[in-house]
């Protein structure tokens, strides 16, 4: 088609103006694909992290400062005269059933690990044993079938070279006995339940034992498998809290919490990826600006071709076919760029590649190679139909 290669020819005269103008689509286009692919790697290492604890509920005892995080998000809370009794223990397990209801002591500790090593403070929670495997799993080594064992989180085995078999003196030169390394606990990550990446998990009976623990629990974390968490956090706030100005817990709910982090790390995603997309307007008042060089540059041109007939589609199709050339390669090469640039920044800011090929991120380069050949193609409409109604007698006198 003669006006396709027309606007060929005319990119080709005026390389210099044409690249200049591609590269701000590039730009544009690597911006908000690059956020894009960011954002989405994002949510989906936290998902990665949090999604083996999103059918756990947390109950605590009730401290006046709202739900909190539970043990695993904040301290330690034997420190405090706030405990949940047996008897709380027993109707969050009734209320909660045939869900696992699993009582947790917590505490912190001074601790040896091994000869003439310093002491170092670390988190212990007691655990009944037959709950231990509904709760964690084990990276090597087996549950603790004694009061002499214990488990450690893969986090703490890694820094003090701990391994299975090995022990550790628990107390102020091994006041409060010795526990063996059983088995080490499976990378957890960030949890709502407990921490146990570094920390030592001992036997409920242990605990009771060596610290005189009455069942008076730190909390109690409920696995749900049947039904939904927030239908059951209503029953057992509904049983507990029955008294508005006396309640006696707090209950954390792990998928809450989870929706609230998505959404948060949603519009961090769109924020970003809006800041990409200013990008690609500066480059989009670029090519408006170059559309309208070469309208005006052309005008005594465009009069020849309207006096012999050419119709004013026809000339109008010449100057779309240039900003669609631009459009088309500079977005393509943006997208090419913007998969390079999501590796580098994901390999930087997140230590792993492995989230870079999914749909999302697929989407976003598509959402961005689509987005810079539509600006480009709407900002060449204008400077079209300009030359395409130019007067053809008008433009003939044009000197």
């Amino acid at each position: 088609m003669i006006f396709w290669e027309i606007a060929k020819r005319n990119l080709r005269i005026h390389m210099l103006r044409s690249s200049l103008a591609m590269l701000g689509i590039v730009i544009g286009v690597v911006a908000i694909a690059s956020m894009g692919i960011l954002g989405n790697a994002l949510v989906s290492s936290v998902s990665e992290s949090l999604n083996a604890v999103g059918d756990s509920i947390t109950v605590s005892p009730y401290s006046g400062g709202g739900g909190g995080m539970g043990p695993g998000g904040g301290g330690s809370s034997s420190s405090t005269s706030m405990k949940l009794s047996d008897q709380n223990f027993q109707q969050i397990k009734r209320v909660v059933a045939p869900n696992v209801a699993i009582p947790v002591y917590q505490t912190s500790e001074h601790m040896k690990i091994g000869v003439g090593s310093d002491d170092i403070v670390a988190t212990i929670y007691g655990l009944p044993s037959a709950d231990v495997p509904s709760l964690m799993k084990l990276q090597s080594g087996d549950y603790n079938n004694g009061n002499s064992g214990c488990l450690v989180g893969s986090t703490f085995a890694r820094d003090h070279n701990l391994k299975v078999g090995s022990r550790i003196s628990i107390g102020t030169d091994g006041s409060k006995g010795t526990l063996r390394v059983t088995g080490i606990i499976e990378e957890r990550g960030m949890s709502f339940d407990i921490s146990t990446d570094n920390a030592v998990v001992a036997t409920q009976e242990w605990v009771e034992n060596t610290y005189n623990r009455n069942k008076d629990y730190d909390s109690v974390v409920v696995k749900v498998k049947d039904g939904d968490t927030a239908t059951v956090k209503t029953a057992i706030e509904k049983q507990l809290n029955k008294h508005k100005d006396n309640k006696v817990v707090s209950v954390t709910d792990s998928k809450a919490t989870l929706a609230s982090i998505y959404s948060t790390f949603s519009m961090v995603t769109t924020f970003v990826t809006a800041i990409g997309g200013i990008s690609m307007l500066v480059a989009g008042v670029s090519i408006f600006n170059i559309m309208m060089m070469s309208v005006s540059e052309r005008i005594k041109e465009i009069g020849i071709m309207r006096s012999i007939g050419t119709q004013k589609k026809e000339v109008m199709s010449m100057f779309i076919y240039e900003a669609a050339i631009i459009g088309v390669i500079g977005s393509i090469i943006g997208g090419v760029l913007s998969i390079v640039a999501g590796y580098l920044i994901c390999a930087l800011m997140l230590g792993t590649t492995k989230y870079l090929i999914t749909t999302a991120n697929a989407l976003s380069v598509g959402e961005g190679v689509c987005f810079g050949i539509v600006i480009c193609l709407l900002c060449g409409i204008y400077p079209a139909w300009q030359a395409a109604n130019l007067n053809p007698i008008d433009a003939l006198r044009h000197e």
